[in-house]
């Protein structure tokens, strides 16, 4: 009987204790989803991208673990951007990213709601992407490649390469809204250069600007950074490589492929920094409360090589500032 009486106990905590189950599985704490991130690309191959993705693995994102990165490329056809932006909205990620000022506009169009960190080469407060770079006052935050005096410096470094130097012929999009050739202007009043003008707003564009540079018996060639200028960077180097031009840019890998010098951002660096903004907002912040942020590391590279086959030297000063020296 007592043995019977015993069992019967450990029945009926085992029913109990069945009972139960359900309760405790029901109060287990469900696993948080990985934030999604839509990201807008102008095309495949935009190198930021990467850098984008190796500062999110610098805060401790990994892809299909803590995060979900759910890109859209326009593969090169800007028109496919506004379908992209609205297709992206749709999808309702926690945040989108986006890389370029000619990407940027459509999806700050798309949506008032979802948080959007850009990167960008152009002004955004110009551009009206944000209210004022300290305060955007919006939805959309991130990185601007823009910064004051950039372009008066590619100039005061030719003078000092160049000396003589008179004539400069700049290539700039007026589409892409920038400062650098405005600042442009004022640094050649100050140095006794003359600028002459070559607006190019597609890739058609380029001959008749070659032309009215040669016919202008400029000296030097300076490209303002935008992204119609590094598709066309090839076409770019060989003019100046054919007619003997001092050729200075912006960021990029041109003073690398035959451009007399490159003063421009560590923007592998900015945007990198870029990442720091999608971690700040998917764990709450505002981004109508975080300034849009402005390189501070610039890097200046002087090609030897080149400098030697125009009959250059370069001064020990400048040699001494330049970050990379190319022999």
């Amino acid at each position: 009987m007592e043995l019977d009486r015993l069992k019967r106990r450990e029945l009926i905590a085992l029913l109990g204790g069945a009972a139960a189950w359900p309760l405790a599985a029901h109060a287990q704490p469900t696993a948080k989803p990985a934030p999604r991130v839509g990201v807008l690309l102008y095309d495949d191959t935009d190198p930021n991208y990467g850098s984008f993705r190796r500062g999110l693995r610098e805060l401790g994102y990994v892809e299909h673990q803590n995060i979900e990165l759910e890109p859209r490329s326009a593969e090169g056809k800007p028109e496919r951007l506004p379908v992209l932006a609205r297709e992206l909205v749709a999808a309702k990620p926690d945040l989108i990213y986006v890389l370029g000022g000619d990407v940027a506009p459509f999806v700050r169009g798309a949506t008032s709601t979802i948080p959007i960190v850009m990167a960008v080469s152009n002004d955004p407060v110009q551009s009206n992407l944000v209210a004022s770079l300290a305060r955007p006052g919006g939805n959309i935050t991130g990185v601007t490649f823009v910064s004051s005096d950039l372009a008066a410096k590619r100039l005061q470094y030719l003078r000092e390469i160049a000396p003589d130097l008179a004539r400069v012929a700049v290539l700039w999009n007026p589409d892409h809204i920038d400062p650098e050739y405005r600042e442009m202007q004022a640094a050649a009043k100050t140095l006794g250069v003359r600028i002459q003008s070559l607006e190019v707003r597609a890739a058609a564009d380029f001959d008749p600007a070659f032309a009215t540079a040669i016919s202008a018996q400029s000296q030097a060639l300076i490209p303002v950074s935008a992204r119609l200028m590094v598709t066309n960077r090839p076409r770019i180097l060989q003019f100046a490589g054919q007619h003997r031009l001092l050729l200075a840019t912006g960021f990029g890998p041109w003073a690398r492929e035959g451009a007399l010098l490159s003063y421009a951002p560590d923007v592998d660096a900015i945007t990198r920094q870029s990442a720091a903004y999608v971690d700040k907002i998917l764990r709450g912040a505002k981004p109508s409360e975080l300034p849009v942020e402005q390189p501070t590391r610039f890097q200046l590279v002087i090609n030897g090589k080149t400098a030697k086959a125009l009959g250059l030297s370069i001064p020990d000063k400048l040699l001494a500032t330049a970050d990379e020296v190319i022999e």
